[in-house]
């Protein structure tokens, strides 16, 4: 039976015809997709210039639908479910880029310090530990490190914390000397008395101007009966960090008898005094003073600086021409004194009766100045 070509001429053209069609097809399909995935994402930005976060993640929702291989509206939409404290959401989005294989590295890296920031927030301090120590020789290393170092200090796990603050002053990010310092001081109220005294040595060594390690320590030696050296201790730091003597005055009244260093001490307190009137240097001065020179003490800081505080510490001691009346006038003078004597913290405005080494409303460490509400 012979072939007829007639057919083979018909179908020729016929299946160009479809093929030609097909691909008209599909390029129409792809253009409406490019066309919506992009529409989708600028309304997102549009909501989100507007503060309206359900839309934006609605309409990024929709663009990782038409786009699902696109890494940035991944990005966007998982910060947007952290900020909204949508926690878990957050976590899926950067696991599902994770688990991905064509991420470059960079977006791999990028991905994980986003998962981690997710643990941080939803307060997952192990998942984020884990997710921060991957980040080691990334480009997010230093950052990684700093949320490392606030990790442990949350958990008050100063070995670690000290580890990690002596990284990051090897890698260049600044001086960590004195918070090294602090972990060391919290390390030693953890150990025995000789323990303590290297590890509060080791203090003085990291950041010898440093108040607390040495305060620290001249307490633990006071306590152990070794008063001489407690206020050698004390004088040493007075002269390396004049600023920090209103924290160091009262300690040192209280050793420099049992030292046989009283009038060391007193003339000490009394040149630093005429130079920089604090109260509390005040207070240690009249500690070691007469006790008849006291109300002259008062008087003639009155004379310096407009203080309520001494104002009620004179008065106390004044004769009143009704003298029923004057426990009710002091009672009330201390009342109104009571928020003069306190410590405020620098960051945050936090205040306090005593002196913090780390602020206990936001963490911050050595943001009380050593002077009193009254006298900033």
């Amino acid at each position: 039976m012979d072939f007829d070509f007639s057919w083979l001429l018909w179908g020729l053209p016929i299946a160009f015809g479809l093929g030609w069609l097909a691909s008209r097809l599909d390029l129409r399909q792809l253009r409406i997709e490019n066309r919506q995935a992009p529409k989708a994402y600028f309304r997102g930005l549009n909501h989100l210039l507007n503060e309206q976060q359900d839309q934006a993640i609605d309409a990024f929702i929709e663009a990782v639908r038409n786009d699902p291989d696109t890494s940035e509206l991944h990005f966007a939409l998982g910060n947007l479910f952290r900020r909204r404290g949508e926690y878990e959401r957050a976590v899926r989005v950067h696991e599902h880029l994770l688990s991905r294989g064509d991420l470059s590295r960079a977006e791999r890296h990028r991905a994980q310090h986003a998962l981690a920031l997710d643990y941080l927030k939803a307060g997952l301090l192990d998942r984020a530990e884990e997710a921060l120590r991957k980040l080691d020789g990334s480009a997010y290393e230093g950052q990684a490190l700093l949320a490392l170092l606030a990790i442990y200090e949350r958990s008050r796990d100063w070995a670690r914390a000290a580890e990690v603050a002596a990284r990051l002053e090897a890698s260049g990010q600044g001086s960590f000397a004195s918070r090294r310092a602090h972990y060391l001081c919290e390390l030693a109220t953890q150990a025995d008395d000789a323990a303590a005294q290297r590890l509060l040595r080791e203090a003085m060594q990291v950041a010898p101007a440093a108040a607390r390690p040495a305060i620290d320590l001249a307490a633990l030696q006071r306590r152990g009966g070794q008063a001489a050296e407690s206020v050698a201790t004390l004088l040493r730091l007075a002269r390396e960090n004049p600023a920090a003597l209103p924290l160091l005055a009262r300690p040192l009244a209280q050793g420099a008898a049992a030292a046989g260093r009283h009038d060391d001490v007193l003339q000490l307190l009394t040149d630093a005094y005429a130079q920089n009137p604090a109260l509390d240097v005040l207070e240690a001065v009249i500690s070691l003073v007469p006790a008849g020179e006291a109300r002259a003490w008062w008087a003639r800081h009155l004379e310096r600086e407009p203080s309520l505080v001494a104002a009620s510490q004179w008065l106390a001691q004044e004769r009143f021409e009704h003298e029923d009346v004057h426990p009710r006038v002091q009672r009330a003078l201390e009342h109104a004194v009571k928020p003069l004597v306190r410590y405020r913290c620098a960051a945050c405005g936090f205040e306090a009766k005593q002196h913090f080494w780390q602020c206990p409303g936001c963490q911050t460490w050595d943001s009380y100045p050593p002077r009193r509400v009254e006298e900033l």
